[in-house]
């Protein structure tokens, strides 16, 4: 029997094309008592963070907010990296943000977030890679699985956009791939065990 407590898992998360709309989905299906801390990588353009975090908050019971440098991860919040900004989670759990040169063509970069929370939180991670035309995320999915944290991935089929979904799978495996809806329910039940 596990003595784990909820409060103990982080769950990062990453998305490209089309995550806005798989985002707000995920999100809609977490319930309000769902107390772990969310961290999310979006590949999007520009600058309006204030209205990004709106759209994303739209259908959630829990607050979206920016990832700020040197600010911890709360519970039963979603925290968004910035655009312009790798985001990273360091030894003592908190935020730093970065402009260290793109990766996987991406700042923020999702492998840079999932394998900085690898280090920083061993098996208390869930990584989750979404919709996206590019690869990010399947060496960082790699990196939690590989410390013992779990993977999980959105069907391809489902994805508007599979990439990123496809190479996760293949370069990093998963330990389920399922639906968005499907996907907040694993989250609720990893939750409540």
């Amino acid at each position: 029997m596990s003595t784990r407590r909820p409060s103990e898992r982080i769950v990062v998360v990453a998305a490209s094309a089309g995550g806005v709309a798989a985002l707000r989905r995920l999100f809609a299906g977490l319930a309000a008592d769902f107390d772990w801390p969310l961290v999310v990588v979006l590949h999007i353009a520009g600058d309006n963070i204030d209205s990004l975090l709106e759209v994303l908050g739209v259908d959630s019971a829990l607050p979206v907010i920016e990832a700020r440098h040197g600010a911890r991860p709360l519970p039963g919040t979603i925290h968004v990296a910035p655009s312009g900004y790798h985001l990273l989670i360091e030894d003592e759990h908190s935020f730093a943000l970065s402009v260290d040169p793109r990766v996987r063509f991406a700042r923020p970069s999702a492998d840079v977030l999932f394998s900085s929370a690898a280090d920083a939180c061993g098996e208390r991670v869930i990584g989750i890679v979404l919709t996206g035309t590019n690869d990010d995320g399947a060496r960082g999915l790699a990196d939690i699985r590989r410390h013992g944290g779990l993977g999980f991935v959105q069907d391809p089929r489902e994805a508007e956009e599979a990439a990123m979904p496809r190479a996760a799978i293949e370069r990093a495996g998963a330990d389920a791939v399922l639906t968005i809806d499907e996907l907040a329910r694993r989250l609720l039940m990893e939750f409540r065990q």
